[in-house]
């Protein structure tokens, strides 16, 4: 008694002739053409005939993923991407011989059958059975490509194509009912062409287009008879075939194939005979797919592009609807990045900071005004190998940053200055700022939260701020404070406003921490001890340059489908973040700094620039963040992995650094980037803003002495000497103060006169609590 199989207790072959006689009598014969049960052909019976009728009238066939290319903002190649390499063409644009090969040897009789081959189903039938088995198969090229619009579908779930492409009756029942829908809707010609777009040739390359780019470097027009043959043998089985591992195997099997085209008469015997004389002949173009085939060590540009795909929401609601379009492809995705910024930020990175070192600098541009980025680039390439690295230094860790980001220090500084300003505080204002000093106590905080206050550390001593030098003793004003980077100067400013104000400036700034996380309201922010990412950092900036109103960056220009459809792509909104004058103001401030302060090297001397440096505690982190009115830069020098390095005694690009500071380093690095990207552009000028140096009384300050700028310290000359009682808050052009502990009151600051140096205050405030040893940003150099 013969072994029974599943399926109703009946045997493939008898589920067959069952198939078949329920397929005539239900009318299923349409035309000549007979629907076969998959036992005749072989195949393992796992299924029914009953469901026949209920399969779905109409096949779903999904677009076919496609390669995506990334353009830069004048449209040229970045990279391209895909899920599955394939560039769809039409059959115009594929080699006749192409056509001709692949019918000749997979379906000889495609154009004079229906959706199934009756003949050739018969001659399979009448073959398995002399031979015992599946010696052969009968799928017309309509199945064939049926079976694949399955696979496709399937998409990267194993489980999904491993059910596409099962041997059972089930499967073999609906692509034999939807061929008949297919080759009804289609036609011979476009039945034709979809197969050969939609067929995987090896060598990660599907369609035929893509096959050719693979294996000849050419165009799928372009293809040979030899070369056409050679594909259309490889459909069969691509890791047998493969002429790149197996070229004799590959051979057989072309030969193969221009004897069916000899057969058939698509060639003659004698061109079929020259051609089986030729030698496989390769010119291979290697799959290159991702973000590591970026041009411009534009790598991370390029996955910041792929992660705001995936996270807006115009291009879906969900993650995953988002994911499935990107990975569907075919897109034309012409971004903002600028040739020539990216070019100058790279040329500036290899110029200060090797690959092999073992710290890591980023650099990136955006443009004011429009939130475009323009440059994105860093010392550590993006790869898999040494001394490279997939983390994105440049952004937060929701856009494939790292996972913290990285402490700001002093670039902090303009934030607070900016907040306290919109809150009504002048310019002028004076601070004792003493060279060490208690962190302020208690300090305000948003409605609805308790103030901040300073408790005691292990062993009862308060925590305590103090500035980079010794002899950095105050009192100074704000502009002096910015220039020098004071660290106590800020730690008073952010007590007398209170946190709040600090707290929302930023938020309009967009500077929120890389980790993603709300800014702690906490006063150790003054100092820079909230970790972000250089893309905030230069977009925050940018604000200033813009004249107060703030733009979210964005990296897309414009996106087209695989038909040429736009899709809607995501919009800077701009807002305005604080006044005119405030930003004006801070402008003036900051170009102090670059002008005669910590980050003169940054200095540009052909227009208009201000920006801030930074150093943090242990010199893990070290910043330079800079604009002109059309281009605002974030540099950040640091140690990129897990282990922190401190940047002392150390060799750097080949040069030694005994202590690197934000302006010794990165402000270079900034300055050599923003040249080139600005080379031969206008150089449009910042608004103008008059902060006149206030008279201060004590060792830092903007002036004091009897003038010739040598007493009292290291002011500045040409002012009297500083009062010595208290003042409300002044106006415009007159010093200001309101009596709290710091201004220049009797016993806080001695102003000298003559050639009697100020002595420091002896009276410092209360503090708050941050890293021990947090420098803050405060530099020397």
């Amino acid at each position: 008694m013969g072994k029974k199989r599943s399926g109703a207790g009946l045997t493939g072959p008898q589920q067959a002739t069952r198939f078949l006689g329920l397929s005539v009598l239900s009318g299923v014969v349409l035309a000549g053409v007979a629907i076969p049960g998959a036992g005749a052909l072989g195949l393992a019976a796992k299924g029914t005939v009953e469901g026949f009728d209920e399969i779905p009238a109409n096949l779903k066939t999904p677009p076919l993923s496609q390669r995506t290319t990334i353009l830069d903002a004048e449209g040229g190649l970045i990279a391209t991407v895909y899920s599955r390499d394939r560039q769809v063409v039409p059959l115009t644009a594929i080699s006749p011989y192409m056509q001709k090969a692949i019918v000749a040897i997979e379906d000889s009789r495609f154009y004079e059958h229906g959706a199934v081959d009756l003949k050739g189903i018969l001659r399979a039938v009448n073959r398995n059975a002399q031979e015992g088995g599946a010696a052969q198969g009968a799928s017309t090229l309509t199945q064939q490509y049926v079976k694949n619009v399955f696979v496709e579908e399937a998409g990267d779930d194993p489980a999904k194509v491993a059910e596409a492409q099962q041997k059972s009756l089930g499967r073999k029942i609906r692509e034999l009912k939807y061929s008949i829908q297919v080759e009804e809707e289609l036609g011979k010609k476009k039945i034709l062409e979809n197969y050969l777009n939609i067929t995987y040739f090896g060598q990660a390359a599907y369609g035929i287009e893509s096959a050719a780019q693979r294996y000849f470097s050419k165009p799928a027009k372009d293809l040979t008879l030899d070369e056409s043959a050679l594909l259309a043998g490889v459909v069969q089985s691509p890791s047998r075939f493969d002429p790149v591992n197996d070229s004799q195997e590959a051979m057989k099997r072309r030969n193969v194939v221009l004897q069916r085209m000899a057969d058939v008469k698509d060639i003659s015997q004698a061109e079929a005979d020259e051609a089986k004389k030729l030698p496989v002949t390769l010119k291979v173009t290697r799959p290159k797919n991702g973000c590591i085939t970026a041009v411009k060590g534009a790598g991370f540009f390029c996955d910041y592009v792929r992660n705001t795909f995936l996270s807006d929401t115009v291009f879906g609601k969900t993650r995953e609807e988002r994911a499935k379009i990107w990975n569907q492809g075919g897109l034309t995705i012409r971004t903002t990045l600028d040739p020539q910024s990216q070019d100058a930020a790279n040329n500036s990175i290899r110029d200060h900071v090797n690959q092999d070192d073992s710290i890591a600098t980023a650099v990136t541009m955006v443009q004011p005004g429009t939130g475009r980025v323009l440059a994105m680039g860093q010392s550590k390439p993006y790869g898999f190998g040494k001394n490279e690295t997939q983390i994105n230094y440049s952004v937060d860790k929701r856009m494939g940053g790292s996972n913290f980001g990285f402490q700001v220090g002093s670039t902090f500084k303009p934030f607070i200055a900016a907040a306290a300003i919109e809150k009504g505080m002048e310019p002028t204002k004076v601070y004792s700022a003493p060279n060490k000093m208690e962190y302020p106590s208690p300090v305000s905080r948003c409605e609805g939260s308790p103030p901040w206050q300073n408790l005691p550390l292990a062993g009862g001593k308060m925590q305590t701020a103090e500035n980079e030098t010794a002899d950095e003793v105050g009192p100074y004003a704000l502009k002096t404070a910015m220039e020098k980077s004071i660290n106590t100067y800020f730690v008073q400013m952010i007590s007398d406003i209170g946190l709040c104000p600090v707290t929302e400036m930023t938020q309009k700034l967009g500077v929120v921490p890389a980790s993603g996380v709300k800014l702690p309201e906490e006063p150790s922010i003054a100092l820079g001890s909230a970790e972000m990412s250089p893309l905030t950092m230069a977009n925050a900036y940018a604000t200033f340059a813009n004249r107060g109103v703030y733009c979210t960056p964005i990296a897309l220009e414009s996106i087209t489908d695989a038909h040429g459809k736009a899709l809607a792509v995501p919009k800077s909104k701009c807002d305005r973040a604080m006044s005119q004058d405030t930003a004006d103001t801070i402008n003036t401030l900051l170009r102090g700094v670059v002008d005669s302060g910590t980050g003169e090297k940054a200095g540009l001397t052909d227009r208009d620039n201000a920006g801030k440096t930074g150093t943090t505690d242990g010199r893990y982190n070290a910043w330079f963040v800079g604009y002109t009115p059309n281009m605002s830069g974030a540099v950040w020098v640091g140690s990129g992995g897990a282990k922190k390095i401190t940047m002392e005694d150390i060799t750097i690009g080949g040069q030694y650094y005994p202590k690197v500071f934000g302006g010794g380093l990165p402000g270079p690095i900034w300055k050599d980037a923003v040249s080139g990207a600005l080379s031969g552009r206008e150089a449009p000028a910042f608004a103008n803003v008059h902060i006149p140096d206030p008279s201060v009384a004590g060792g830092g300050g903007a002036g004091n002495g009897n003038g010739n700028g040598n007493n009292g310290g290291g002011g500045r000359g040409n002012t009297p000497n500083a009062p010595t009682t208290p003042r409300k808050p002044g106006k415009p052009g007159k010093p200001g103060g309101d009596g709290k502990p710091g201004d220049n009151r009797p016993g806080t600051a001695a102003g000298g006169t003559g050639d009697t140096p100020a002595n420091p205050p002896t009276n410092p405030i209360p503090g708050l609590p941050a890293d021990p040893g947090l420098i803050g940003g405060n530099e020397t150099q």
